[in-house]
């Protein structure tokens, strides 16, 4: 699975691009179908001013989710969490 991940108005490290890479990558093992990832990241000015978009193509509708959150990884662990659970009803629908 392929993932992209763009920062805007910032550089990502390579420790943070290491850990979408670690987080998203399990994904495909819960939809074999899943074609790739597109992940944003961005900072806001509010409180909670990191924010993390991410969307999964699969076949069909392509699964969108946005986080903000204190810590790109905070955000992107639950980005991470929705999706697993998105992915297994596409799934478990495609099965029935």
């Amino acid at each position: 699975m392929e993932i992209r991940v763009q920062s805007i108005r910032f550089d990502a490290d390579q420790k943070l691009l290491d850990f979408i890479d670690k987080k998203l990558g399990k994904l495909s093992k819960y939809y074999d179908a899943v074609i790739g990832a597109e992940v944003r990241l961005s900072l806001l000015q509010e409180h909670d001013n990191k924010n993390v978009w991410v969307r999964v193509q699969v076949p069909g509708n392509d699964i969108v989710v946005e986080r903000n959150a204190a810590k790109f990884e905070d955000a992107i662990v639950d980005c991470a969490d929705i999706l697993k659970e998105k992915l297994t009803r596409v799934k478990e629908k495609q099965i029935r």
